[in-house]
């Protein structure tokens, strides 16, 4: 198997921390360049969406959250990027973190998804916990789900 671009999307929760090394060891493993993709929750959507809260603000917050993300990457000879999306809409009813996670694939021709497992923890930050089986039946790649 070759990969190139290897996707982690995280949202700032423990078990996406975690998820995010094993991204690490397959890009590592590949030679491949990592994408980290921040997928806010539902709460923070729907606030930045009804002007609540500024994207400044979330932007900020994001930013704070990948860091440690960024500090592990520079640790590596990874080449690396990151964005963040929107895990829920509230005009787009088919959008939520397993559809954002797929699409965001597709738009990077990412080749290999790291993403985590589905423990439901209720952890208001743990946006992406339930996407595991949604990217494992919808993307067009391998998904490797810890």
């Amino acid at each position: 198997m070759e990969a190139d671009l290897v996707l982690a999307p995280v949202d700032g929760s423990d078990n996406a921390a975690e998820a995010f090394e094993y991204a690490v060891a397959v890009a590592e493993r590949y030679d491949a360049a990592i994408h980290v993709l921040f997928v806010l929750g539902e709460e923070v959507s729907r606030r930045v969406q009804d002007g609540t809260i500024d994207r400044e603000t979330v932007a900020e917050t994001t930013g704070a959250a990948v860091e440690p993300l960024r500090s592990r990457l520079a640790e590596t000879d990874l080449v690396s990027t990151h964005s963040a999306a929107y895990g829920y809409s509230t005009e787009r009813l088919t959008r939520h973190p397993g559809s954002v996670i797929v699409e965001v694939a597709e738009q990077l021709s990412a080749d290999f998804v790291v993403l985590p497992r589905e423990p439901v923890t209720g952890d208001p930050q743990a946006a992406i916990e339930k996407a595991a089986q949604h990217v494992i039946a919808h993307a067009d790649q391998p998904v490797l789900s810890v």
